[in-house]
């Protein structure tokens, strides 16, 4: 943001074809590898599509490179539980990259139950010149083997191979809501709406449960898990937020069950604004550490919050994403839209926070300026190499010219799903069964 906040050029856009979309081709998650060369997004239909950005070109080194599609598979089928006479959805619930350790690349993809270690590796050579096989690779007689030679690695045409390394499986009563890698690189957290289990990456037969908030009798049950997240530099420490808009933090030192938070951060309710949606909006859907490790951003329906881990009694600061909604709850409660999860995300400096709303709008606060701006991921406004407008919803009263009224927006067009590039100002928007990828306009000469 800064200079050019209202003015976004859009750098690449993956649209599937939409002339015919099915349910299967919503994307349900999208995130950027440690080093944003990759982005992977998983969709309802249990596919992973792996994007890796191109190389600057030599012609214009200034100019960034645009994402293509490097690898397409197929993370999860659907399942049947038998014993519950439930349908397991295929749908991909989370995809989180683990940090490189050699040239193979590794993420971990989560659905309602089973969460899978993927490895992605490149390959440009094939050895030839086999002694013991011949070219098909079938076995030679050995009689004919005469002389030994030195086989050779070949050029060859690129390939990118991605298998499946572990299956971490039964964990999971209820379904999972988020999974988060420690930074210790070796183990990893998984939560759904009443446990949240610790696993170590060697091994998949058995996990830890580290939180488990499921009542001797669940008709006592008041709050459900909605979130999760490991510190970016504490190995020990996590938080999770709740249905009540309460986030705790956790401590695993202290305990090898961490029922018993560290610290509550919770803001307590205005009673002038109690309604019978207090506790429905309150929800918080989703919790993220900035990369400092000093602050959490949070997401619940009608707002953005950041809280200092310093100060448990109110947030320092709360951002309205969509406030003109309030006198909507109703009908959204009709339709089922006021139970939409959506997600948050910091950029790289901390400085600039985004999250989704509906209409296809998505929203950026600067934090220093306190400037925000409404911007919009559709195709008649992002064409590519356009720069966006900053979209306006007007509640009554005069109309600018390009204003759009709160009863016209789209309440089936959502952003639910975002992702910040983890260095520079790059950003990812998954539109019902599209990806936006946005570049900030910085050299407007060399775009």
């Amino acid at each position: 943001m800064g200079e050019d906040t209202d003015a976004r050029k859009i750098n690449h856009s993956f649209l599937r074809d939409h002339s015919y979309v099915t349910e299967a081709d919503i994307i349900s998650t999208v995130e950027f590898n440690h080093t944003g060369e990759l982005l992977a997004t998983g969709d309802k239909g249990g596919r992973v599509v792996i994007f890796q950005r191109e190389p600057e070109s030599k012609n214009a080194p200034q100019s960034q490179g645009e994402y293509d599609v490097y690898s397409t598979f197929q993370s999860h089928e659907p399942e049947f539980d038998y014993l519950k006479s439930l349908e397991i959805e295929e749908k991909i619930n989370k995809i989180k990259w683990l940090p490189q350790q050699n040239a193979a690349r590794a993420l971990l993809s989560a659905n309602d139950k089973t969460i899978k270690l993927w490895k992605i590796t490149e390959r440009d050579k094939r050895p030839e010149g086999y002694n013991l096989k011949d070219e098909e690779g079938k076995l030679k007689d050995l009689s004919t083997v005469t002389s030994l030679q030195v086989p050779v690695l070949k050029p060859m045409d690129l390939m990118v191979e991605v298998s499946p390394r572990r299956i971490f499986a039964n964990g999971h009563t209820y379904h999972i809501n988020s999974i988060s890698v420690n930074s210790d690189c070796e183990t990893y957290m998984s939560a759904d709406d009443l446990r949240i289990n610790l696993w170590h990456l060697a091994i998949t037969d058995r996990s830890f449960n580290i939180v488990d908030i499921k009542p001797a009798n669940m008709e006592d049950l008041t709050e459900v898990i909605t979130a999760s997240e490991f510190h970016p530099h504490h190995c020990n420490l996590f938080v999770y937020s709740s249905s009540k808009g309460s986030l705790r933090l956790c401590d695993m030192r202290a305990a090898a069950l961490c029922d018993k938070h560290s610290k509550l951060f919770e803001e307590p309710e205005d009673p002038s604004n109690r309604s019978f949606f207090s506790e429905i909006i309150s929800s918080v859907s989703d919790v993220k550490f900035s990369h400092s490790g000093r602050y959490m951003l949070t997401r619940d329906y009608l707002t953005v919050k950041v809280w200092d881990l310093n100060m448990e009694a109110r947030p320092i600061e709360t951002y309205q994403v969509h406030d003109y909604l309030r006198s909507k709850l109703c009908s959204l409660y009709e339709n089922d839209c006021i139970f939409d999860k959506f997600e948050c995300a910091w950029n790289g400096s901390d400085s600039v926070i985004m999250t989704g709303a509906y209409n296809n709008f998505f929203r950026m606060f600067d934090r220093n300026t306190k400037r925000d701006v409404t911007l919009e991921a559709s195709r008649e406004s992002s064409k590519p190499r356009a720069v966006l407008k900053p979209r306006r919803v007007c509640v009554g009263g005069k109309r600018r010219r390009d204003d759009i009224s709160v009863d016209s927006l789209d309440f089936t067009k959502k952003i639910l799903h975002t992702a910040w590039h983890p260095a520079e100002n790059i950003i990812a928007i998954a539109a019902t069964n599209n990806l936006y990828i946005f570049q900030d306009k910085v050299n407007s000469d060399m775009h």
